[in-house]
């Protein structure tokens, strides 16, 4: 019971993530300016946040302190280049390879950890191994859903070739897109660790979430009044431009953010990033429910693989948690056994003075 809400709540958090992704592609495909999108989407989860932390961490009262503020910028920064790295991955590629990118988070995440410690590695020990070698089964996994089709499994057989010329037209975009797509990842995995630091000091996280929130708008506001001179561009109207902003403030950044930093704050980096590679697979469903796009044997194959991922490092995760539990029942155990003979020695020396 310790892991199944954490599970089920980074479940949401990437089914969240991915249907923003397809927003996203489908606003900036509309025209909307990548970078009016990400301010006022900050401005409004910015606005719903200052109330909820009043209401939601008002038995959390902490001081502020310089160095926690500073913190908070510095995560905003972080928080930021992500942004603009994922939306204009996104306007030069698709959603299918930012899924895919974003399967790099869990090898970033688990090396930055185990540079600053906050992950035990132990070559020795099985949970250590387990949790590696499932990391790295889960990312082969992914890659394998996006990068190998194979026959296709439902769907009607096409023939079609693909256009040479069109694929060369759009090459240099696509890789600059990979690019910016591999910078979001290691941003998202540098966010993570940074995380997981406020929280041990700083625990109240819609707090966290709005400050964040907070300055990423600022810096947001600044960087687009300079790169946007078209001011139509910050007209918003009834069409998907509205629609991708509010579910970019809601799901994406108010959802994910406080939901993944509650996650984070009960199991940790490595456990949270893992979920990762699960983005594929629900891209891979909702092509072919919603957009009539056929399922491919390598995309089965992928899907097991990464299982298979999950289940190496929630077990790895398991047992070193149930040696720690045992390590410390061991612990207080030896300290009550060692305070027993002092109190028999106090009674006995109280005996003998009556």
């Amino acid at each position: 019971m310790g892991t199944l809400m954490p599970f089920v709540g980074m479940v949401i958090v990437i089914l969240a993530q991915v249907g923003n992704m397809v927003v996203i592609k489908a606003a900036l495909s509309r025209g909307i300016n990548r970078y009016v999108l990400i301010v006022y989407s900050n401005f409004l989860s910015t606005l719903i946040l200052l109330p909820c932390s009043f209401v939601f961490n008002r038995s959390e009262r902490l001081p502020l302190s310089f160095s926690i503020v500073c913190k908070f910028f510095l995560q905003a920064l972080v928080q930021s280049v992500t942004q603009v790295s994922r939306y204009t991955g996104l306007d030069y590629s698709s959603p299918t390879l930012d899924t895919a990118m974003l399967n790099l988070v869990p090898a970033f995440t688990f090396i930055l950890a185990v540079t600053f410690r906050m992950e035990k590695l132990d070559w020795k020990s099985r949970s250590s191994q387990a949790k590696t070698l499932g990391t790295l089964t889960s990312i082969a996994g992914a890659f394998v859903v996006t990068f190998y089709k194979g026959p296709k499994m439902t769907g009607a057989q096409s023939f079609t070739a693909p256009t040479s010329l069109l694929l060369f037209s759009t090459q240099l975009k696509w890789i600059l897109g990979a690019l910016l797509l591999a910078t979001e990842a290691f941003m998202s995995s540098v966010w993570y660790i940074l995380q997981a630091m406020i929280l041990r000091r700083f625990p109240a996280i819609v707090t966290v979430v709005f400050f964040v929130s907070f300055f990423n708008t600022i810096m947001a506001a600044v960087y687009a009044l300079i790169l946007v001179n078209d001011t139509s561009a910050w007209k918003l109207r009834l069409d998907i431009g509205l629609i991708a902003v509010l579910y970019s403030a809601l799901a994406s950044i108010i959802l994910i953010n406080t939901l993944a930093s509650w996650c984070l704050s009960k199991t940790g980096a490595l456990f949270v990033t893992m979920f990762k590679p699960l983005g594929i697979i629900f891209a891979v469903v909702m092509g072919v429910l919603f957009s009539g796009d056929a399922l491919h044997l390598g995309s089965m194959i992928g899907a097991i693989i990464i299982v298979a991922g999950f289940y190496a490092v929630m077990w790895g995760k398991a047992n070193e948690e149930e040696k720690s539990s045992e390590d410390n029942g061991l612990e207080s155990s030896k300290s009550s056994s060692e305070t027993v003979p002092l109190l028999q020695n106090k009674t006995e020396d109280m005996n003998s003075l009556i």
